[in-house]
């Protein structure tokens, strides 16, 4: 047996995989960098489950979407403080240092709704839709609000176009990544909100696009950055289909798809975020998510249809 043939193909593994990690990135230095479509100018909310949903699941996407040149606005809204343990005091302090880290202008930009009669932090609790889109109503789309008033104290609104303070709003899709019921209850209010947005309304288009985080099988959920060349193959295909079935008057909306790959660079920031400001959730198998988890690495998102 040639032991150093063995040993000089082990020792190029790691550089081809760098190598191989490099070209797929979606990063702007990339050579795909403008391949993929981003967003630009735009009001943007994440709608978060808990503190560290962030950094564990939305971090390539919150790193692409800040990008100072792209002109966008980036928020947070937590429908938890993470209050489980009675640790929500200081998981609220730490999803506002993450954000930062991952890329928002200012810790005004993240708001915790600490309310756990409604939105209790529990792996058995399904939060109400029509709650979550009335909280949603309430922060992004008031006329909504005023005019539910309006409708249930007998008079009517008219037939306005919808409007929204906000133009996309990302969440997690109806299996919630890891299936926890908070997760896929964030799906449902969102369409939900929307739902109601445009009720009535449907000689317009909708003000706000909503995007959902694809959720992927186990396997892909663990191979971390080897993910990667394999989400950049099946982006290239679905951006191709999306292009032949695009008509000329949805040439002005929102992309079908965003793939977000981060470089190396970007993956350490997003480390960063998770460990070190999520201190008090750094237990033993969260070093495994951060070391091989496909989300901390690699984000695909999904326009819903509404």
């Amino acid at each position: 047996m040639d032991y150093n043939s063995i040993y000089f193909t082990l020792a190029l593994i790691p550089p081809f995989l760098i190598f191989v990690w490099s070209v797929t990135a979606t990063s702007a230095s990339s050579p795909f960098g403008r391949t993929f479509p981003n967003v630009r100018n735009k009001r943007i909310c994440l709608l978060i489950a808990h503190p560290d949903d962030e950094a564990m699941f939305f971090a390539p996407t919150l790193l692409a979407m800040t990008q100072p040149s792209l002109g966008n606005h980036l928020k947070i809204l937590c429908l938890s403080s993470g209050d489980a343990d009675g640790l929500g005091h200081i998981r609220k302090k730490e999803l506002k240092a993450s954000a930062l880290r991952l890329g928002l202008r200012s810790e005004s930009d993240v708001f915790v709704v600490d309310d756990p009669s409604r939105f209790p932090d529990s792996m058995t609790a399904t939060w109400s839709a029509p709650q979550i889109a009335s909280l949603l109503a309430s922060a992004f789309a008031p006329e909504l609000s005023s005019s539910s008033s309006s409708t249930s104290n007998g008079t009517s609104s008219t037939n306005k176009a919808p409007t929204a303070t906000i133009d996309i709003l990302l969440t997690f899709d109806k299996s919630g990544v890891s299936n926890h019921p908070n997760h896929r209850s964030l799906y449902h209010g969102a369409r939900t909100f929307l739902q109601n947005l445009m009720k009535g309304k449907s000689g317009y288009a909708c003000p706000v696009t909503l995007y959902t985080l694809s959720t992927t099988s186990i396997l892909r959920k663990y191979i971390g950055v080897l993910d990667g060349p394999f989400s950049m193959v099946q982006g290239l295909a679905g951006a191709l289909m999306d292009r032949k079935g695009t008509s000329s008057t949805l040439k002005d909306r929102q992309p079908k798809r965003l793939l977000f790959i981060s470089g190396i660079g970007d993956w350490v920031r997003a480390i960063k975020a998770m460990v070190g400001s999520h201190k008090s959730q750094m237990v033993w198998f969260r070093w495994g998510w951060v070391g091989i988890g496909r989300y901390m690495v690699v984000n695909d998102l999904k326009r819903e249809k509404i």
